[in-house]
């Protein structure tokens, strides 16, 4: 199982531990494409404030960005599992997951980043503020820009089993599963249920999409579930508890298409 995650936007401190060791991140097949954004947004951020806050798009208050990205190369890393916070994160509680659920989380979550491309929640990285909606002046769109370089790394990186594809659709830009991997792809939509004047409605709600995210991937993780591919992970959904409503993509195409499947809270 490998399972995709969007980062977050709020980031953890990254501390006083030692500096990004480019080298030793997973999927070096990304190495050369991460150092080119790396050093366009380190360069943008260290001589022009008032051109990096346009190209984040980061408000006033969150200036601050600016500097810390200005510095990334010598500020201290964390590991991503501890970089990201947010709502999903918080909701899948690294930090309080047993030894044997952490190993299958180290394997089996792979996070996407506008500035790493994706990274391992083993990876140390520093605390950045770098988007995947985000233009910058020499490359481009990032979602745009990390479309080749990712679809020469992920297909080994997906295996041969599920691909739990939870990213949110700016980060989903970057690399969509074709062929083979499609066909064992599965995407996730939460669903929140109200009875309004006796007749249920649905929407899909951002605060419960996220936590209800959160929340699978820790119950997969912490029950030691590896399923094998969609049809396997919505058995394995169901047995958890949660309401879930698959629909499997219609045979004989030409082209392979993943599961969409619907996953239905009342309440968080």
């Amino acid at each position: 199982m490998l399972v995709l995650l969007p980062p977050s936007e709020g980031k953890a401190a990254g501390g006083a531990g030692a500096p990004l060791d480019a080298g030793s991140l997973s999927l070096p097949g990304l190495a050369a494409a991460r150092a080119a954004v790396l050093e366009e947004l380190v360069e943008l951020c260290a001589a022009d404030e008032t051109k990096a806050q346009e190209v984040l798009g980061l408000s006033d208050g969150l200036k601050g960005e600016i500097a810390k990205n200005a510095g990334l190369r010598g500020a201290g890393a964390r590991t991503a599992g501890e970089i990201y916070t947010g709502v999903l994160y918080d909701a899948l509680g690294l930090a309080s997951l047993d030894a044997a659920a952490r190993e299958l989380a180290e394997r089996s979550l792979l996070v996407f980043s506008g500035l790493w491309g994706a990274v391992r929640i083993g990876d140390r990285i520093p605390s950045y503020r770098c988007s995947m909606g985000v233009k910058l002046p020499g490359l481009g769109a990032l979602g745009a820009y990390w479309r080749a370089p990712m679809a020469e790394v992920m297909p080994a990186a997906a295996g041969e089993g599920l691909v739990l594809d939870l990213r949110s659709a700016a980060y989903a830009t970057a690399w969509k599963p074709k062929g083979e991997v499609a066909g064992r792809t599965a995407t996730v939509r939460v669903l929140q249920s109200k009875i309004v004047d006796g007749v249920e409605k649905r929407s899909v709600v951002s605060h419960f999409n996220k936590a209800t995210k959160g929340r699978l991937v820790r119950d997969l993780l912490t029950a030691g579930l590896d399923p094998a591919g969609p049809a396997e992970l919505v058995e394995a959904l169901r047995g958890l508890g949660y309401a879930v409503e698959a629909q499997a993509p219609a045979k004989g195409g030409r082209a392979a298409k993943a599961w969409a499947i619907d996953v239905v809270v009342t309440e968080l």
